[in-house]
C-alpha cells in the first residue's frame, strides 16, 4: 500500500517528519540506487513538462491549432506522413532546442551526480531529451564519449554509461536512411526553424563519390532530431535492454522515481521490473528482517501529482511536493545523520600546502581501467651504451615510496621488469659467462698482449666471430675445451712440440 507524505506538511506532524527522515537514512545507507526521472525535474530550469496545464502539449495546441488536434500528435511517429505536420514539428523542436541550450542543471541533476560521486548510484534512467544530466557530469548513452560510431550501430558500455536516455537527445540529429548520428549544429538548427530538414552530409559524400567514378548516385537521406517518438523503436533498444538486465541482476537496494506521471507504457514496465527487483533483494538479504525493512528495499515516488491505483502494490512512498525541495532536504538530513560521508580529507601538494581532496566520481571522457604509461618511456632505447638505464641510481627526490612496488622505466631493465623477464636476463648472463653467446664478426675486438683476440666477455678468440677449440696455457701447452668429455681437460702438447721431442 502506497503511503503519501506531504513535503509541505506542518512541522507538528511528527509521523510525517519521522518517515521522511527514514527515507533520507535509506538514501544515505543504500549503495545500489536506481534513479528514474521525467520532465518534472527540469521544470525549475525553464523547460516545460508535457502533461501539465502549461506543458508542451498545451503549448503546441495553442501555437498550431489548425495542424494538431492534440499536443501528443506532434510527438507521434505518424507526423512524418504529412508535410505540414512535419514542418510544424521541425519548427517547434528548433524553438525547444534553443531554450534547452540556455538552461542549466537543477539541484536534482546535481543530486544524482552526487550519488554517483559517493558510489551509491547504480544507474540513472531518464525520459528527458534535454541532456542536462550530461551537463551535470553524468556520462549519457548518446554522448560522444560512449564510443558511438557514425553508422548508428554503437555499443553501449555498461561500466561507463551512468545515464540512459530512454527517449533520445534533442541535441543530436540522425539520418533517415543511413542512421548516421551527428551533433545538431547551428546550420542544421536554422534549417529546422524554416520547417525544412537538411540533407545528410554522409549520404551526400557517398553519392558524389559514386558519381565521380561514373556510377549511379545514391539516394540522399534527410536529418531529423534524434529523439524517440510515440510508436517508434529506440535505435539502441537492444543495448538498453541488456544494461537493464545487468542492473536488475546486481540486486538494487532502492528505487527513486522523480518528476514523471508514469503514463508511457515502456517506462511503466521498466519501473515495475526494477521495483520487483528491489523488493526481492530486500527480502533475500541475510540478517535481521527488522533491520533490513528499516532502510533497505524502498520504492519512492516524488511528484506533485499522486500515482494511479495500479501502483498501490508497487510504490511504497509517494512524496507530494517539489522535487528540488525534497533532494535538498535529503542532503540536509544526510549531512546530519552521517557526517563522516561528507568529511573532506586535506592533502599536501608538491609545495607543502594543504588542499582538499574532491570526490572521485566518474567523469566525462576519462577512461576506466589501468592508466596508460607515457609514450616513449617503456620502449626507451639504451642511453650512452648502457642497456639497462633504470638501474642507475636515482635522486632521493624521485625515489619511489617503500610501500609501493617500483614501476619499470624501461623494458630493457632486468631489475624493474617482471619475474619472467628477470629469469630470461639471468639465463642470458649465464650463457655469456659460458661463452655460448654469438659475437658479431663486424664488431671491433680488442687485441691482447699475446696477439690473440678477446671477446667482450674475456674469452680468447683466434679468429673474430668463431669459438676457440682450445685454450692456450703456455707456448707448448693447450687445453681442449670444445668437447665435454671426461678427459677433455687433460693437458696435451701441441703437435710440433711432440714431433721435436721424438728421437
Amino acid at each position: 500500500m502506497t503511503v503519501t507524505l506531504n513535503l509541505n506538511a506542518p512541522l507538528a506532524e511528527s509521523s510525517t517528519r519521522r518517515t521522511l527522515a527514514d527515507i533520507s537514512l535509506s538514501v544515505a545507507k543504500c549503495k545500489k540506487i536506481v534513479i528514474v526521472t521525467g520532465a518534472g525535474i527540469s521544470c525549475s530550469c525553464g523547460i516545460p513538462d508535457f502533461r501539465s496545464s502549461d506543458g508542451l502539449y498545451a503549448l503546441v495546441k495553442e501555437q498550431f491549432p489548425d495542424v494538431v488536434m492534440k499536443g501528443r500528435d506532434l510527438f507521434d511517429a505518424s507526423l512524418f506522413r504529412d508535410q505540414t505536420s512535419t514542418s510544424v514539428f521541425y519548427t517547434f523542436i528548433s524553438q525547444l532546442k534553443r531554450s534547452i541550450d540556455s538552461a542549466s542543471p537543477a539541484p536534482t541533476h546535481e543530486f544524482i551526480k552526487r550519488l554517483d560521486n559517493k558510489h551509491k548510484l547504480l544507474r540513472s534512467y531518464t525520459q528527458n531529451i534535454d541532456g542536462l544530466e550530461e551537463k551535470a557530469g553524468l556520462l549519457s548513452s548518446l554522448s560522444q564519449e560512449t564510443g558511438s560510431n557514425m553508422k548508428g550501430k554503437s555499443k553501449l558500455k555498461a561500466d561507463e554509461v551512468r545515464n540512459i536516455q530512454l527517449h533520445g537527445d534533442i541535441r543530436r540529429v540522425r539520418c533517415t536512411i543511413c542512421s548516421v548520428d551527428l551533433l545538431c549544429t547551428e546550420e542544421f538548427l536554422c534549417m529546422f526553424e524554416k520547417g525544412t530538414a537538411p540533407d545528410c552530409p554522409e549520404c551526400t559524400l557517398r553519392s558524389e563519390a559514386r558519381i565521380a567514378r561514373s556510377a549511379r548516385p545514391l539516394k540522399i537521406g534527410s536529418l531529423r532530431p534524434a529523439i524517440v517518438l510515440y510508436d517508434e523503436a529506440h535505435p539502441m533498444g537492444d543495448d538498453i535492454g541488456k544494461i537493464q538486465s545487468q542492473d536488475m541482476a546486481r540486486k538494487p537496494d532502492m528505487l527513486i522515481v522523480m518528476g514523471t506521471s508514469l503514463k508511457v507504457h515502456g517506462l511503466k514496465k521498466l519501473v515495475k521490473e526494477f521495483a520487483k527487483a528491489v523488493h526481492t533483494s530486500a527480502s533475500s538479504t541475510t540478517g535481521s528482517p527488522r533491520r533490513v525493512r528499516k532502510w533497505q528495499g524502498k520504492v519512492v515516488f516524488v511528484n506533485k501529482t499522486p500515482p494511479g491505483t495500479e501502483w498501490s502494490e508497487v510504490i511504497d512512498y509517494h512524496i507530494m511536493g517539489d522535487v528540488d525541495k525534497w533532494v535538498e532536504k535529503v542532503t540536509e538530513d544526510w549531512r546530519r545523520i552521517r557526517p563522516s560521508d561528507w568529511e573532506i580529507q586535506p592533502m599536501l601538494d608538491e609545495h607543502g600546502n594543504f588542499k582538499s581532496a574532491k570526490d572521485k566520481g566518474r567523469t566525462l571522457g576519462r577512461p576506466t581501467g589501468k592508466s596508460k604509461q607515457k609514450p616513449g618511456v617503456e620502449n626507451a632505447l639504451p642511453v650512452d651504451g648502457i642497456p639497462f638505464p633504470s638501474i642507475i641510481t636515482k635522486s632521493a627526490s624521485n625515489a619511489p615510496s617503500p610501500s609501493k612496488r617500483r614501476q619499470s622505466v624501461s623494458h630493457y631493465s632486468d631489475l624493474d621488469s617482471s619475474p619472467r623477464k628477470r629469469r630470461d636476463v639471468a639465463k642470458a648472463y649465464n650463457k655469456a659467462n659460458k661463452c655460448l653467446l654469438f659475437v658479431d664478426a663486424t664488431n671491433s675486438i680488442p687485441q691482447t698482449d699475446e696477439g690473440l683476440t678477446m671477446d667482450p666477455f674475456g674469452s680468447p678468440f683466434k679468429h673474430p666471430g668463431r669459438r676457440p677449440r682450445t685454450l692456450t696455457i703456455s707456448a707448448s701447452t693447450e687445453i681442449d675445451i670444445k668437447r665435454p668429455r671426461a678427459n677433455s681437460g687433460t693437458l696435451r702438447k701441441k703437435p710440433w712440440v711432440e714431433a721435436a721431442a721424438r728421437p
